[in-house]
């Protein structure tokens, strides 16, 4: 099977790629969370414009909504510190907007001076990024200030309101913009839970063992329930592991069965067992897997 991308989404990976490498000078700042799912803007908008002889702007006026079908997308890191927005043009412009609070720092309403160029900004310095068209700063200074901006789970961000001024290689031309978004209250994150039944069966054909339990979940996801078993039995040490998938759905728990092959001669046998359970699925929201876990001890019958 053949996968292409719109020629759009190419032309700016390939851009981007480029203008990164073009970029790379200096030392990366170390994140200090990770970066969730970018996710689309509801309601929202983004402009700016600049000095004649601003490199970004070209001193041209730049504005673009939703309201408009342009499309915009935003997601922020999981520790709050970092929002990155960026925008695709109906017209095919694109842009990217990054906004960070110093290290260690979550992103709060407040003007934040002295920043450098994000990812690069370390310490006490803010980050900040305009960059877009093919363009963008190796070093930058800048200013901004966020009016408002709230936060959900997994870096949700459900509103922001900023706006910025950064200069280009130590510049005193400028390009000035703001930013305005508006999204829904944040999904629910994903929860899930395991059951293991305290019986199952140690087969006198195969030597194999068979457990069984439910799973419970609060959103649709594929679940996959795995575990490792153990027995001892006189001077033997059995080792197996089992692992299944189920399609779980709210509302009921949803059974599972899963077999354990032993991984030696010596097969699994009626008496106890200890099973180390695990249920794992990825948030289909914010693209995040959650597991839970449950240990027992399980009394297995021949068959």
């Amino acid at each position: 099977m053949n996968l292409s991308l719109p020629r759009r989404v190419l032309a700016r990976a390939t851009a981007t790629l480029a203008l990164a490498l073009a970029m790379a000078t200096g030392t990366t700042g170390l994140l200090s969370g990770t970066e969730a799912h970018a996710l689309p803007v509801t309601g929202g908008s983004f402009s700016f414009s600049g000095d004649e002889d601003d490199y970004i702007s070209g001193g041209q006026s730049y504005a673009y909504a939703t309201a408009s079908e342009d499309r915009m997308n935003i997601s922020g890191n999981t520790d709050n510190r970092v929002v990155t927005v960026s925008v695709d043009g109906a017209n095919g412009d694109w842009w990217t907007l990054n906004l960070a609070a110093p290290s260690g720092k979550a992103l709060t309403p407040g003007t934040y001076t002295g920043a450098t160029r994000y990812p690069f900004n370390e310490g006490t310095e803010p980050g900040l990024s305009l960059s877009g068209n093919g363009r963008g700063c190796n070093q930058l200074t800048g200013t901004f200030t966020v009016s408002a901006v709230e936060f959900g789970p997994q870096g949700y961000v459900k509103k922001l309101d900023a706006t910025f001024v950064q200069h280009c290689e130590g510049g005193t031309s400028a390009a000035r913009g703001e930013v305005h978004i508006e999204n829904p209250a944040p999904p629910a994150e994903l929860g899930l839970g395991l059951d293991i039944a305290l019986d199952g069966t140690a087969s006198s054909l195969n030597g194999k063992a068979t457990f069984h339990g439910t799973v419970s979940c609060n959103k649709p996801v594929q679940v996959t329930v795995a575990g490792d078993v153990t027995q001892v039995k006189k001077r033997d040490l059995i080792r197996g592991s089992f692992s299944t998938s189920v399609s779980c759905t709210p509302g009921a728990p949803v059974a599972w069965t899963g077999t354990a092959v032993p991984t030696g001669s010596v097969p699994f046998q009626k008496g106890d067992v200890e099973v180390e359970g695990r249920a794992t699925a990825t948030d289909p929201d914010y693209d995040q897997p959650v597991t839970v876990s449950e240990t027992v001890a399980v009394r297995l019958t021949r068959v």
